[in-house]
């Protein structure tokens, strides 16, 4: 009798095993089903030219505000005028595995080594406001102000500031390939006016300082100088330090690119005559706009313009 009790209960208590041994699998599977591995986010790694300048804040901006709309994961650098720099940053990017790279290149040609390698890693690469000159490398889309209509803005400027005659002085930095498009433009847009002549063209490398220092030297080799175009603001802005230091403003015209706020402020005194002003917040947008295209399969345009349009005192009041 003991032994079939025995037995009953091992029956029992082996059966249930078995049930709740079941059950257990049952939930493991439910549980699995029913937290799939969500997809891994897209990260763009991003190499600014610097973000010292309003200009960038403005576009990084952008960029960071449709990224987000979209879902994309961001990783923001600067070369800060940096080529090295900017090289180590693609070079970390492309370690990363991110899945794809936007540059705004501190040198448009010497940058070319890092895209070809982010090419041979299968990394689309994008360029924004500066875009890549050198040979043998691929950019899915380059977007930018349309810096070309901009230089001849800023000659239309410079010719009604100076009434249409006298001599000229660029202040450059020819190795930034929207800053070639620009003094193409300002030239293209000067030679239609006959009685401006260039007389000077320097590299003060887009900085102020550096833009202050060519501006004197300028001053000093052209004293019947009428006007200078600054291929940015921070190259108006150091010409107008050595303009009034050299005390001649009123007698040299000042026409600047990006219309920063400081250089509004000075246009809106009188002291510089005009700046072209560009879209760097929507440069951001269609950069990304640009990614997530291509990552959905879409045709993407190889170039997208962004038009720019004067700002002048009036506009200041």
């Amino acid at each position: 009798m003991k032994r079939r009790a025995f037995a009953y209960v091992t029956s029992s208590v082996f059966l249930a095993l078995l049930i709740l041994s079941a059950c257990g699998g049952e939930r493991d599977a439910d549980r699995e089903q029913a937290s799939p591995q969500s997809a891994a986010r897209v990260t763009i790694g991003v190499s600014l030219l610097t973000r010292t300048h309003p200009f960038y804040q403005e576009l990084e901006a952008g960029l960071r505000e449709t990224a987000a709309a979209a879902g994309y994961d961001l990783i923001v650098n600067a070369g800060e005028f940096d080529v090295a720099k900017q090289k180590d940053q693609i070079q970390e990017f492309i370690v990363r595995k991110v899945n794809a790279i936007m540059v705004s290149p501190c040198d448009s040609r010497s940058i070319g080594t890092s895209i070809k390698a982010a090419n041979d890693a299968g990394i689309p690469v994008f360029t924004a406001d500066i875009a890549c000159l050198a040979d043998g490398v691929k950019i899915i889309c380059h977007v930018a102000s349309d810096n070309e209509a901009g230089g001849r803005l800023a000659a239309q400027a410079v010719a009604a500031a100076i009434d249409g005659h006298g001599k000229v002085a660029i202040i450059d930095h020819p190795e930034v390939e929207s800053v070639i498009q620009r003094v193409k433009g300002f030239e293209e847009g000067i030679a239609s006016t006959p009685d401006i002549e260039i007389v000077s063209k320097l590299s003060g490398h887009g900085v102020k300082d550096q833009a202050f220092r060519t501006a004197e030297d300028i001053l000093q080799a052209h004293p019947y100088l009428t006007a200078i175009f600054g291929i940015n603001d921070d190259s108006a802005l150091g010409a107008l330090a050595a303009v009034e230091k050299a005390n001649r403003l009123g007698k040299v015209a000042i026409v600047g690119f990006d219309a920063v706020p400081e250089a509004r402020d000075a246009i809106k005194a009188g002291k510089i005559y005009a700046d072209v002003i560009q879209q760097p917040r929507l440069i951001g947008q269609k950069t990304i706009e640009a990614i997530s295209a291509y990552m959905s399969g879409a045709r993407v345009e190889p170039t997208v313009l962004i038009p720019c349009a004067l700002f002048t005192q009036t506009d200041a009041r």
